[in-house]
């Protein structure tokens, strides 16, 4: 499927808008092999730090912004086709940042055949983003043995005679890597659940045991949180990552087994 896709290839840079150089991936290839459950909830949040399109006079203007892709959309877009897709409007001309807006969303909305959301922000000069760790427990502390550098689902594990107990634990300790590329995609990832307490350090060993594992950012968020719950039978779960920026992108997609609002998180690495 991937071998058509501009990702891993040498391609030249769009001289034009061009909404065909999108490149939509299938979610339910990845999805068959998960025990996903009977219901879930999520998105996949991407900012953009290199939009840019001229004013009807020509004059440059540049701009930052955010495309919200819910978990429900049959197709995900690949990231290098995304990059060279909004590279494509730097030549272009619009009105103002809602003309952008609008065609994006016609087109996003055509290769994901769903309903996303966009926030597109032309800069100002005076915009600050504050940059601060992910809420919750961070357990990378512990003082332990890796031995697993595949995904080892089996090292989750709850305390002996755990009670319930509602937590949200952090790990800056993620790494995956692309399935074309090979490149590696470091990450921050979030976990909160409630139900039988999590041995922390199996958690941290089944992070780290990632670290070898070759699949596209959402897929392994999704992969994380069918392996949490399936192992430790939570009530509730909650697992999001927070990806470092590559070609003026980042990729922050959560997954959750309740309807969920996640407050905006901006890590240090972004």
């Amino acid at each position: 499927m991937l071998q058509h896709a501009p990702l891993g290839q040498d391609v030249a840079f769009p001289q034009a808008y061009d909404p065909l150089l999108l490149f939509p991936i299938s979610r339910s290839t990845n999805r068959q092999t998960l025990p996903i459950p009977a219901k879930w909830y999520g998105a996949d949040i991407w900012n953009a730090y290199e939009l840019s399109w001229l004013t009807p006079r020509g004059k440059p203007v540049v701009a930052v912004g955010q495309f919200t892709f819910p978990y429900s959309s049959p197709s995900l877009v690949e990231s290098k086709s995304f990059k060279l897709y909004l590279n494509s409007f730097s030549e272009e001309r619009y009105v103002d940042a809602a003309a952008v807006s609008a065609v994006m969303r016609h087109d996003l909305e055509k290769v994901t055949e769903q309903q996303i959301a966009i926030n597109i922000v032309p800069l100002s000069g005076n915009e600050r983003q504050l940059c601060q760790p992910l809420e919750g427990i961070n357990i990378d502390a512990a003082d332990i043995e890796i031995k697993h550098y595949s995904p080892a689902p089996e090292r989750l594990a709850c305390l002996s005679d755990a009670s319930v107990v509602t937590e949200t634990l952090v790990s800056d300790l993620l790494k995956s890597n692309c399935p074309v590329t090979g490149q590696p995609d470091w990450a921050s990832v979030q976990i909160r659940y409630t139900g039988p307490q999590i041995n922390r350090e199996a958690l941290l060993e089944y992070i780290v045991s990632l670290r070898r594992h070759t699949e596209f950012h959402e897929h392994c968020v999704e992969k994380m949180f069918c392996d949490i719950w399936a192992a430790c039978a939570p009530q509730a779960l909650f697992v999001r990552a927070c990806y470092t920026r590559r070609g003026g992108l980042d990729i922050n997609p959560w997954r959750s087994s309740e309807p969920a609002q996640p407050q905006p998180a901006r890590t240090i690495r972004q």
